[in-house]
């Protein structure tokens, strides 16, 4: 049974999401501010955090900021007020995993909770297999109609990363600082490049496609 985090300064929502969600089959747990969630996170442990961004004492931009200092695969929803175009690529850049806008149904973000965490154990399995490609974790190989795909290991470890979340934007940035690490020379124009032989490498595969999101990165999308 999957465990939610719900991170909601508004007692009467965060008690209305418990209810719903605990009706629906997860176990959940309440916390009221960033700080108060961070602390619980320290005593156990959660499949996916649900948390607004207005809060009082650590708001919810900087407790997954202060989260992904040491996690940095628990699945993250942002639900709030906020609806502006900085508050959503904020977001996605310190790590979210979606974005929804209140008032919202909470039979939407269900659907949206289940399919993250099927991404979520997706990413964490050692072979995926996407129509006819298989990519191997464990060997590091990349398969394409049962032939050898020739991939470089960055190139392997970009796209294996972009197949197990599915629908997931990633930022440049967040791409760079993943998988350039300190590398100086690597600029926003070094992963378009990445991108461009991935896609040109991958061009016949027939169950994804890679998307360029418009100021943002970078997703792929099943077919």
């Amino acid at each position: 049974m999957a465990k939610i985090l719900i991170v909601e300064d508004d007692k009467e929502l965060n008690s209305l999401m418990r209810s719903y969600f605990e009706n629906n089959g997860y176990q959940t747990n309440s916390a009221f501010n960033g700080y108060d969630a961070f602390c619980k996170m320290q005593e156990q442990t959660f499949d996916i955090i649900l948390s607004d961004i207005m809060m009082p004492e650590m708001d919810g931009f900087s407790f997954v900021e202060k989260i992904r200092q040491s996690n940095n695969q628990i699945p993250v929803i942002f639900m709030t007020a906020r609806d502006d175009k900085f508050s959503k690529q904020l977001g996605y850049k310190i790590g979210i995993d979606d974005y929804v806008v209140k008032p919202f149904d909470l039979d939407e973000l269900n659907l949206k909770i289940g399919a993250i965490l099927r991404r979520t154990q997706i990413n964490n399995a050692a072979q995926l297999v996407v129509g006819n490609l298989i990519l191997d974790k464990d060997e590091h190989m990349a398969y394409l109609d049962d032939e050898e795909l020739p991939l470089t290991v960055r190139e392997f470890d970009l796209l294996f990363k972009l197949l197990s979340f599915p629908k997931k934007t990633f930022t440049r940035s967040q791409l760079m600082e993943e998988f350039w690490d300190y590398d100086s020379s690597a600029t926003s124009r070094t992963v378009d490049v990445y991108m461009a032989k991935l896609r040109d490498k991958t061009s016949r595969c027939n169950g994804f496609e890679i998307l360029t999101v418009h100021g943002l990165g970078y997703k792929v999308v099943l077919k």
